[in-house]
Formats: C-alpha cells, structure tokens, sequence
C-alpha cells in the first residue's frame, strides 16, 4: 500500500526516523541546526533519524513545527507532509 504526502509518495515502510529525516532534508537544515531549534544534541536528532531512539512525546510538536509539517504526519505519514522548494511552484 502506497500513501502519498504532497507528491512524495511513502511506502508501509517508512518509519518515524525517515519522516525527520525527509522533512529536515526537504527544510534545507542541517542536523546541527535542527536539532538546536529543538532544543537536544545532534547526537540526540541522528539517533532519532536514523530510528536508534524515538523522540519524547513532548518534542513531537515542536520537531514538527521546525520542521514545518504537521505533528499527525511526522508520527503517521499522513496529513500535511514537508513541502519542498520545487513544491512552491506547484501553489
């Protein structure tokens, strides 16, 4: 089964991990700087990216708020996903 977010399309397999990863890719930040928007220690985001760790409850909503997706699609994979620059285009 195949979701799709904005025109991205994500399979049964992404993970919590990947979201991050994808929207802070698609934000154009570092892992440095998103993680001190955050609050926590790149070391900390990388674990979290790369799916060794999950991030607190409390940190969901303002991961996604840096990260500018919503907090439903950064734990799901479904509502409003990270919008790329070439997606400014398409608005």
């Amino acid at each position: 089964m195949e979701r799709r977010t904005n025109h991205r399309a994500l399979t049964d397999n992404d993970t919590l991990g990947g979201r991050i990863s994808l929207a802070r890719d698609a934000s154009a930040l570092s892992l440095v700087t998103a993680a001190k928007m955050v609050g926590v220690e790149s070391d900390v985001w990388s674990a979290w990216e790369n799916d060794r760790s999950e991030p607190a409850h409390a940190y969901m909503e303002t991961i996604a708020a840096s990260l500018h997706v919503s907090g439903t699609w950064l734990a799901t994979g479904f509502g409003p996903g990270p919008r790329w620059p070439s997606d400014e285009a398409l608005f």
